[in-house]
């Protein structure tokens, strides 16, 4: 199992004037699931965001540590994988020319009989040739989990990870979760009941909107 550790260290937020969350203390460690739950627009995703160092923090530190050595925010991007609906795909690739170009901006060799397995789990495989902007909101969604576990990632943030999937598409996601989650760690940014379930630990984000945590 890999060793990967995640700390949120006094966590505070402001959009503005507006408090989004204040004062998170919290660790992550592999092999387990988190949740992190709260009604629309609670900051979900602007934590998630945060912990992926796509936005940064009002005050506070998020550490990303691979067994004891503390990660550069620089290198991160080869540590997580990142599913969201509102992830950018190339609509004017295929699938397959997608997660080839994808693979150079990481910087990493294409894997392409991983990329041919994991486009079967999702079965995507018959359409891998397609363009994108001929595939359905679903369809896209399940190959945003691909570019997430392409490269075999430690961290799988998941934001909304069932948004625009039908329940057999659901059902995939959550087998893949299960597959993989006593090798990596899985955060995942939901108020889909069905989705919570998976976790362990569930973090609230309704119990940090106090100023004075």
């Amino acid at each position: 199992m890999n060793n990967y550790t995640v700390i949120l260290n006094n966590l505070v937020k402001y959009f503005g004037r507006r408090l989004v969350f204040n004062n998170i203390n919290h660790r992550f460690d592999s092999g387990n699931i988190y949740g992190i739950a709260g009604p629309n627009g609670s900051g979900k995703s602007t934590i998630v965001k945060i912990i992926a160092n796509l936005i940064s923090p009002t005050k506070g530190k998020v550490v990303h540590l691979d067994g004891e050595k503390e990660i550069n925010y620089e290198r991160l991007h080869n540590y997580i994988g990142f599913v969201s609906p509102y992830l950018f795909l190339y609509d004017e690739f295929t699938a397959y020319e997608n997660l080839i170009y994808f693979s150079k901006i990481r910087g990493v060799k294409f894997n392409e009989a991983y990329a041919d397995f994991l486009l079967s789990e999702f079965n995507l495989y018959k359409r891998r040739d397609d363009v994108i902007r001929g595939y359905s909101s679903g369809m896209k969604q399940r190959l945003k989990f691909i570019f997430a576990l392409i490269h075999n990632p430690q961290l799988v943030i998941l934001d909304e990870p069932t948004s625009n999937l039908d329940a057999p598409g659901k059902e995939k996601v959550y087998e893949i979760i299960a597959k993989n989650r006593n090798e990596k760690l899985f955060i995942i940014a939901s108020n889909e009941e069905s989705d919570l379930e998976l976790c362990g630990e569930i973090i609230n984000l309704e119990n940090y909107k106090n100023s004075g945590n």
